[in-house]
């Protein structure tokens, strides 16, 4: 049922992906219908949950047009089956004309299984700490505009992982021209073990206290096929930067409600968004 104008229920999925899609759609479904099951509004899936593969390229084989292809589908599809609203955690989009990269894409499906919105990751991660090296823009292109939705009278910024480094990001989309701040900003996120350990919580916690608003992080959490860790500890985070839930490791839901209440409480006894100079 649609949440009440004054609430509503959120659920952090996590995931461990696997190279097989039709694996991962299966897992997605399920924790979907366990949210749904518990009374979820509004579900958020990791990036990636629909394939982690070996090699960076291998992501490329699995690129989805825009608008068309088996994963889209399938959060469609759950989306409408379940009658809510359904953060894609992210997926290949191809690039007409140019197959050797790949848009990083967060798709939200409306309720009645509609795409809503499709926010294309930003920022790009590279990282190389001489035993570690990462750079997404191998086979990426990075997007170039922020995309916040309405969903049941929720303004909802989208961002994705790496996006989490920079705070001018959530503020464009706290504060885009004749638009109210966002009431949550979603992080659909694969961080790896080493950077999320130092500071995945310490950033999730920034953005929340930052913009006073919930956070939704869903992650991939636990040790992969593929031989790769992520970090995992999916959670809420309310505006005042309390952690609402946490999932350190492995599949499995994580709920909160969002109260209107509280983000006004939070605002008016202490208003800095209002004395924002820049």
């Amino acid at each position: 049922m649609p949440a009440s104008a004054d609430t509503l229920k959120i659920a952090a999925l996590q995931t461990v992906a696997t190279p097989s899609i039709e694996r991962n759609l299966a897992a997605a479904r399920r924790l979907i219908g366990d949210a749904a099951g518990q009374g979820a509004r509004l579900v958020a899936l990791p990036e990636y949950f629909c394939f982690m593969g070996a090699d960076d390229r291998d992501k490329l084989t699995i690129a989805e047009a825009p608008g068309d292809g088996p994963i889209q589908a399938a959060l469609a599809e759950a989306a409408r089956a379940h009658a809510v609203w359904v953060i894609g955690g992210t997926l290949p989009i191809r690039v007409d004309g140019h197959p050797e990269v790949a848009l990083n894409a967060s798709c939200v499906f409306a309720p009645d299984g509609r795409l809503a919105a499709r926010y294309d990751k930003m920022h790009l991660f590279r990282y190389d700490n001489g035993r570690e090296r990462y750079d997404e823009g191998r086979v990426l292109r990075a997007g170039d505009a922020p995309v916040a939705l309405d969903a049941d009278g929720w303004r909802v910024g989208l961002s994705v992982c790496y996006d989490l480094r920079f705070p001018e990001l959530y503020r464009a989309l706290s504060f885009a021209p004749g638009q109210p701040p966002c009431d949550l900003l979603a992080v659909p996120a694969a961080f790896t073990y080493t950077t999320g350990r130092a500071h995945w919580e310490l950033l999730l916690r920034a953005r929340a206290v930052e913009n006073q608003c919930y956070v939704i992080a869903a992650a991939q959490g636990g040790v992969h096929e593929t031989g790769r860790r992520t970090w995992g500890h999916s959670m809420i985070v309310d505006p005042w930067g309390e952690v609402l839930g946490v999932l350190p490791e492995g599949e499995g839901v994580v709920m909160a409600e969002m109260q209107r209440a509280r983000i006004s409480s939070v605002r008016t006894q202490l208003p800095a968004l209002e004395h924002r100079r820049l």
